[in-house]
Protein backbone atom coordinates (compact mmCIF):
# COMPACT_ATOMS: atom_id res chain seq x y z
CA UNK A 1 0.00 0.00 0.00
CA UNK A 2 1.26 3.45 -0.95
CA UNK A 3 1.07 5.26 2.38
CA UNK A 4 4.64 6.59 2.49
CA UNK A 5 4.17 9.55 0.16
CA UNK A 6 4.64 12.83 2.09
CA UNK A 7 1.24 14.45 2.43
CA UNK A 8 0.42 18.11 1.89
CA UNK A 9 -2.92 18.67 3.67
CA UNK A 10 -2.83 22.43 3.11
CA UNK A 11 -2.55 22.11 -0.67
CA UNK A 12 -5.37 23.61 -2.74
CA UNK A 13 -5.56 23.77 -6.55
CA UNK A 14 -5.30 27.21 -8.13
CA UNK A 15 -8.74 28.56 -9.04
CA UNK A 16 -9.26 29.75 -12.61
CA UNK A 17 -6.06 28.29 -14.08
CA UNK A 18 -6.22 28.28 -17.90
CA UNK A 19 -3.17 26.06 -18.27
CA UNK A 20 -4.47 23.14 -16.23
CA UNK A 21 -5.47 20.16 -18.36
CA UNK A 22 -5.52 16.49 -17.38
CA UNK A 23 -3.67 17.17 -14.10
CA UNK A 24 -5.31 15.09 -11.33
CA UNK A 25 -5.49 16.74 -7.88
CA UNK A 26 -4.02 13.63 -6.22
CA UNK A 27 -0.91 13.81 -8.41
CA UNK A 28 -0.54 17.54 -7.81
CA UNK A 29 -0.74 17.08 -4.04
CA UNK A 30 1.78 14.24 -4.14
CA UNK A 31 4.15 16.34 -6.28
CA UNK A 32 3.91 19.15 -3.73
CA UNK A 33 4.78 16.77 -0.88
CA UNK A 34 7.69 15.14 -2.77
CA UNK A 35 9.10 18.59 -3.59
CA UNK A 36 9.22 19.38 0.14
CA UNK A 37 11.01 16.09 0.80
CA UNK A 38 13.47 16.94 -1.96
CA UNK A 39 14.28 20.25 -0.28
CA UNK A 40 14.79 18.45 3.03
CA UNK A 41 17.29 16.11 1.32
CA UNK A 42 19.11 19.17 -0.03
CA UNK A 43 19.30 20.61 3.49
CA UNK A 44 20.63 17.31 4.88
CA UNK A 45 23.41 17.00 2.26
CA UNK A 46 24.37 20.62 2.75
CA UNK A 47 24.70 20.02 6.49
CA UNK A 48 27.00 17.05 5.83
CA UNK A 49 29.14 19.14 3.49
CA UNK A 50 29.50 21.88 6.08
CA UNK A 51 30.45 19.32 8.74
CA UNK A 52 33.39 17.87 6.78
CA UNK A 53 34.68 21.38 6.07
CA UNK A 54 35.25 22.16 9.76
CA UNK A 55 38.80 22.60 11.05
CA UNK A 56 38.78 19.53 13.34
CA UNK A 57 37.63 17.26 10.46
CA UNK A 58 39.45 18.84 7.48
CA UNK A 59 38.25 16.64 4.59
CA UNK A 60 37.80 19.27 1.85
CA UNK A 61 37.14 16.96 -1.10
CA UNK A 62 34.42 15.05 0.76
CA UNK A 63 32.90 18.36 1.83
CA UNK A 64 32.80 19.61 -1.76
CA UNK A 65 31.30 16.30 -2.88
CA UNK A 66 28.36 16.57 -0.47
CA UNK A 67 27.86 20.26 -1.29
CA UNK A 68 27.81 19.42 -4.99
CA UNK A 69 25.23 16.70 -4.41
CA UNK A 70 23.16 19.13 -2.33
CA UNK A 71 23.19 21.60 -5.23
CA UNK A 72 21.97 18.89 -7.62
CA UNK A 73 19.13 17.98 -5.26
CA UNK A 74 18.11 21.62 -5.06
CA UNK A 75 18.04 21.83 -8.86
CA UNK A 76 15.84 18.72 -8.90
CA UNK A 77 13.43 20.38 -6.46
CA UNK A 78 13.33 23.50 -8.63
CA UNK A 79 12.62 21.31 -11.66
CA UNK A 80 9.63 19.80 -9.81
CA UNK A 81 8.33 23.28 -9.00
CA UNK A 82 8.69 24.37 -12.62
CA UNK A 83 6.87 21.27 -13.83
CA UNK A 84 3.94 21.95 -11.49
CA UNK A 85 3.71 25.50 -12.83
CA UNK A 86 3.73 24.27 -16.42
CA UNK A 87 0.82 21.91 -15.67
CA UNK A 88 -1.21 24.64 -13.95
CA UNK A 89 -0.43 23.73 -10.34
CA UNK A 90 1.70 25.32 -7.65
CA UNK A 91 4.00 24.46 -4.74
CA UNK A 92 2.92 25.19 -1.18
CA UNK A 93 5.79 26.69 0.77
CA UNK A 94 6.32 24.86 4.03
CA UNK A 95 8.76 24.86 6.92
CA UNK A 96 11.85 22.73 6.27
CA UNK A 97 12.73 20.78 9.39
CA UNK A 98 16.26 20.57 10.74
CA UNK A 99 18.04 17.52 9.23
CA UNK A 100 18.54 14.62 11.60
CA UNK A 101 22.25 14.13 10.86
CA UNK A 102 23.83 14.94 14.24
CA UNK A 103 24.87 11.30 14.67
CA UNK A 104 26.71 11.27 11.31
CA UNK A 105 30.05 12.24 12.84
CA UNK A 106 32.19 10.03 10.60
CA UNK A 107 32.56 9.23 6.93
CA UNK A 108 30.90 5.83 7.21
CA UNK A 109 27.87 7.25 9.05
CA UNK A 110 27.55 10.10 6.56
CA UNK A 111 27.64 7.76 3.56
CA UNK A 112 25.09 5.45 5.16
CA UNK A 113 22.81 8.40 5.93
CA UNK A 114 23.02 9.66 2.33
CA UNK A 115 22.27 6.15 1.07
CA UNK A 116 19.13 5.91 3.25
CA UNK A 117 17.94 9.35 2.16
CA UNK A 118 18.34 8.58 -1.55
CA UNK A 119 16.58 5.22 -1.16
CA UNK A 120 13.69 7.02 0.52
CA UNK A 121 13.47 9.55 -2.30
CA UNK A 122 13.59 6.76 -4.87
CA UNK A 123 10.65 5.06 -3.13
CA UNK A 124 8.73 8.35 -3.20
CA UNK A 125 9.27 8.79 -6.92
CA UNK A 126 8.35 5.17 -7.68
CA UNK A 127 5.08 5.53 -5.78
CA UNK A 128 4.45 8.87 -7.45
CA UNK A 129 4.98 7.20 -10.83
CA UNK A 130 2.47 4.46 -9.97
CA UNK A 131 0.00 7.10 -8.72
CA UNK A 132 0.29 8.99 -12.01
CA UNK A 133 -0.40 5.82 -13.99
CA UNK A 134 -3.47 5.01 -11.88
CA UNK A 135 -4.89 8.51 -12.34
CA UNK A 136 -4.40 8.46 -16.14
CA UNK A 137 -1.63 11.07 -16.19
CA UNK A 138 0.97 9.67 -18.62
CA UNK A 139 2.84 12.96 -18.94
CA UNK A 140 3.68 13.08 -15.23
CA UNK A 141 4.57 9.39 -15.24
CA UNK A 142 6.99 9.81 -18.16
CA UNK A 143 8.61 12.92 -16.66
CA UNK A 144 9.13 11.29 -13.26
CA UNK A 145 10.59 8.12 -14.76
CA UNK A 146 13.06 9.86 -17.09
CA UNK A 147 14.19 12.86 -15.05
CA UNK A 148 14.06 11.68 -11.44
CA UNK A 149 14.02 7.89 -11.04
CA UNK A 150 17.06 7.22 -13.26
CA UNK A 151 19.44 9.72 -11.56
CA UNK A 152 18.45 8.45 -8.10
CA UNK A 153 19.32 4.88 -9.07
CA UNK A 154 22.76 6.01 -10.28
CA UNK A 155 23.41 7.86 -7.02
CA UNK A 156 22.45 4.84 -4.94
CA UNK A 157 24.95 2.76 -6.94
CA UNK A 158 27.60 5.45 -6.37
CA UNK A 159 27.04 5.47 -2.62
CA UNK A 160 27.25 1.67 -2.54
CA UNK A 161 30.67 1.77 -4.21
CA UNK A 162 31.88 4.47 -1.80
CA UNK A 163 30.67 2.48 1.23
CA UNK A 164 32.50 -0.63 0.00
CA UNK A 165 35.77 1.27 -0.41
CA UNK A 166 35.32 2.94 2.98
CA UNK A 167 34.92 -0.47 4.67
CA UNK A 168 38.05 -1.76 2.92
CA UNK A 169 40.05 1.19 4.26
CA UNK A 170 38.55 0.81 7.76
CA UNK A 171 37.19 4.34 7.94
CA UNK A 172 36.09 5.69 11.27
CA UNK A 173 32.51 5.43 12.53
CA UNK A 174 32.79 7.20 15.88
CA UNK A 175 33.98 10.64 14.75
CA UNK A 176 37.70 10.01 15.25
CA UNK A 177 39.65 10.80 12.09
CA UNK A 178 41.57 7.84 10.71
CA UNK A 179 44.06 7.27 7.92
CA UNK A 180 41.32 5.66 5.85
CA UNK A 181 39.32 8.90 5.89
CA UNK A 182 42.36 10.78 4.59
CA UNK A 183 42.94 8.24 1.82
CA UNK A 184 39.28 8.44 0.79
CA UNK A 185 39.46 12.23 0.68
CA UNK A 186 42.67 12.38 -1.35
CA UNK A 187 42.57 9.30 -3.58
CA UNK A 188 38.91 8.43 -4.18
CA UNK A 189 38.08 9.22 -7.81
CA UNK A 190 34.44 10.17 -7.17
CA UNK A 191 35.46 12.81 -4.62
CA UNK A 192 37.95 14.45 -6.99
CA UNK A 193 36.31 14.29 -10.42
CA UNK A 194 33.42 16.56 -9.43
CA UNK A 195 35.74 19.39 -8.35
CA UNK A 196 38.82 19.17 -10.58
CA UNK A 197 38.64 20.63 -14.12
CA UNK A 198 39.60 18.52 -17.07
CA UNK A 199 43.04 19.17 -18.65
CA UNK A 200 41.38 19.98 -21.98
CA UNK A 201 39.84 23.12 -20.44
CA UNK A 202 43.25 24.81 -20.26
CA UNK A 203 45.00 23.93 -23.50
CA UNK A 204 43.70 22.70 -26.82
CA UNK A 205 45.30 19.49 -28.09
CA UNK A 206 48.09 19.88 -30.60
CA UNK A 207 47.87 18.29 -34.08
CA UNK A 208 49.24 14.76 -34.32
CA UNK A 209 52.81 14.26 -35.42
CA UNK A 210 51.70 12.16 -38.38
CA UNK A 211 50.67 15.34 -40.19
CA UNK A 212 54.29 16.44 -40.50
CA UNK A 213 55.07 14.69 -43.82
CA UNK A 214 58.34 16.55 -44.31
CA UNK A 215 59.77 15.12 -41.11
CA UNK A 216 58.69 11.63 -42.12
CA UNK A 217 60.50 11.97 -45.44
CA UNK A 218 63.58 13.37 -43.73
CA UNK A 219 63.73 10.43 -41.34
CA UNK A 220 64.07 8.07 -44.32
CA UNK A 221 67.11 9.86 -45.77
CA UNK A 222 69.75 8.62 -43.32
CA UNK A 223 68.92 5.04 -44.27
CA UNK A 224 69.56 5.72 -47.97
CA UNK A 225 72.77 7.63 -47.18
CA UNK A 226 73.97 4.80 -44.96
CA UNK A 227 73.41 2.32 -47.80
CA UNK A 228 75.45 4.51 -50.18
CA UNK A 229 78.41 4.88 -47.81
CA UNK A 230 78.32 1.37 -46.41
CA UNK A 231 81.83 0.56 -47.66
CA UNK A 232 83.36 3.94 -46.83
CA UNK A 233 85.42 4.71 -43.76
CA UNK A 234 84.62 7.53 -41.37
CA UNK A 235 81.57 9.05 -39.75
CA UNK A 236 78.49 9.66 -41.78
CA UNK A 237 76.69 12.94 -41.25
CA UNK A 238 73.06 12.90 -42.29
CA UNK A 239 70.96 16.03 -42.40
CA UNK A 240 67.23 15.88 -41.82
CA UNK A 241 65.26 18.62 -43.54
CA UNK A 242 61.68 19.43 -42.68
CA UNK A 243 59.84 22.22 -44.45
CA UNK A 244 56.57 22.03 -42.53
CA UNK A 245 55.77 24.23 -39.58
CA UNK A 246 55.71 22.62 -36.15
CA UNK A 247 52.30 22.47 -34.44
CA UNK A 248 51.80 25.40 -32.11
CA UNK A 249 50.04 25.34 -28.77
CA UNK A 250 48.25 28.27 -27.21
CA UNK A 251 51.43 29.51 -25.54
CA UNK A 252 53.42 29.66 -28.81
CA UNK A 253 56.06 27.07 -27.87
CA UNK A 254 56.09 25.64 -31.38
CA UNK A 255 57.34 28.90 -32.85
CA UNK A 256 60.16 29.12 -30.28
CA UNK A 257 61.28 25.57 -31.08
CA UNK A 258 61.34 26.40 -34.80
CA UNK A 259 63.46 29.52 -34.20
CA UNK A 260 65.87 27.45 -32.10
CA UNK A 261 66.27 24.88 -34.87
CA UNK A 262 66.90 27.57 -37.48
CA UNK A 263 69.55 29.08 -35.24
CA UNK A 264 71.31 25.74 -34.98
Amino acid sequence: PRVTLPACPAHRPLPGSRVRHGFPPAVEEALCGVTGAQLELHYCLQALGEYFDQSHVALPNISKFFLHQALEERKAAEALMKYQQERGGHYCSKTIQKPNCDYAVGLMKALELAMVQWKTMLRYFEELYALSVENADPHSASTIKKQFIGPKIQKIKLMGDLLTNARRLDCSQDGRNSLGDYFMDRLQKEFRTSIEPEPSDHCSPCPPLQQCTGAAEGLKRPQRECSQHRNSIGPIYATIHCTTVLPQCNDGTGAKVKQGREGL
